[in-house]
């Protein structure tokens, strides 16, 4: 099972992260700890959602920190395929992205920007890789409907659970990992983090339910394009 995907900078990351966003102050330490127990050296720590400063001179800024050594890499969340080319065609550009932070799920499986990212060299970090059950309701982004999917209650899901022995999250987590998406899921206990098994390519493929579905209503993100 691959623990870690190569970056574009020659550097290894963890494929599996500790998602802080939601987990609770008091709960946020014990995650912590119990993940580096386990031996997980991925934490994601939200240090600066969204700017309002112009957007070149955020970019400029940053690479400055790469280049002092402040910094061991950059990334990008959010971006379509355009976006993308756009960046890597800018004159002037140092640092090349190393991922692209994206909702990803199996009701959401990106395919296409997956594999437009991959070709670039720039991998991708999914959020809300469970299907966000848990999404806070005061977010105008992420206000869940009554009539909403819910990814760990999938009949399909329910399906491999029952075969694999393993929990819904654990199923979902080796999804992403098989197609070498490094994730971000938010978790507090041991068992939501130990796991030890492989998903068949038919499994693979029974799951791969895509409905171009997100927990992450952006009004509009992707901009009217595809992907």
């Amino acid at each position: 099972m691959a623990t870690f995907v190569a970056l574009n900078t020659k550097a290894k990351m963890p494929i599996v992260g500790l998602g802080t966003w939601k987990v609770l102050s008091s709960n946020s330490q014990t995650s912590a700890f119990v993940s580096l127990v386990l031996g997980f050296r991925h934490v994601s720590l939200l240090s600066l959602q969204s700017t309002f400063f112009e957007k070149n001179l955020v970019k400029k800024g940053m690479e400055d920190l790469v280049d002092d050594g402040l910094l061991k890499a950059l990334g990008i969340s959010n971006f379509n395929h355009f976006q993308i080319e756009r960046l890597l065609n800018k004159s002037g550009l140092k640092h090349k992205p190393v991922t692209n932070q994206i909702e990803c799920h199996p009701y959401l499986t990106q395919d296409k920007l997956i594999q437009y990212c991959h070709s670039k060299g720039i991998g991708i970090t999914a959020y809300s890789p469970l299907g966000s059950p848990d999404r806070p309701h005061h977010l105008s982004v992420l206000i869940a409907k009554p009539d909403d999917p819910v990814v760990l209650e999938s009949p399909k899901n329910k399906e491999i659970m029952a075969k694999c022995k393993k929990t819904s999250a654990q199923i979902l987590i080796q999804f992403h990992i098989q197609r070498n998406v490094v994730m971000i899921p938010k978790s507090v206990t041991p068992s939501h983090i130990l796991f030890d098994f492989q998903l068949s390519d038919k499994e693979m493929a029974i799951f791969s339910f895509n409905r171009n579905w997100r927990a992450c209503g952006f009004s509009e993100f992707p901009f009217h394009v595809e992907f």
